[in-house]
């Protein structure tokens, strides 16, 4: 069983900048993408960062720029680096695997952008 740990949300001020980590637990590279998805209070949950299996990553127009997806294979741990935060961006942010069978969403960790 696949099994997606993210962990660094919290407050932080507009402007200001966050890093998610999403920890899975067997190699990385056993999954086609790897992604961050964002589901803000009354909304459908959204795309905000993708990262394929060779590396080539994709991001929606309203977080280009200000989002970087990475990896760290030997963590088996994928990151989202959020700069110039707004309170728009306030949402829970899950990662998500998507593997050959099925797809695997962790838990989801906040992320309140406030002053």
């Amino acid at each position: 069983q696949v099994q997606l740990v993210e962990s660094g949300g919290g407050l932080v001020q507009p402007g200001g900048s966050l890093r998610l980590s999403c920890a899975a637990s067997g190699s990385i590279f056993n999954f086609n993408h790897m992604a961050w998805h964002r589901q803000a209070s009354g909304k459908e949950r959204e795309l905000v960062a993708r990262i394929f299996k060779r590396g080539f990553t994709r991001y929606p127009d309203s977080v280009k720029g200000r989002f970087t997806i990475s990896r760290d294979a030997a963590k088996n741990t994928v990151y989202l680096q959020m700069s110039s935060l707004q309170p728009e961006d306030t949402a829970v942010y899950y990662c998500y695997a998507d593997g050959s069978m099925s797809g695997y969403w962790g838990q989801g960790t906040q992320v309140t952008v406030s002053s």
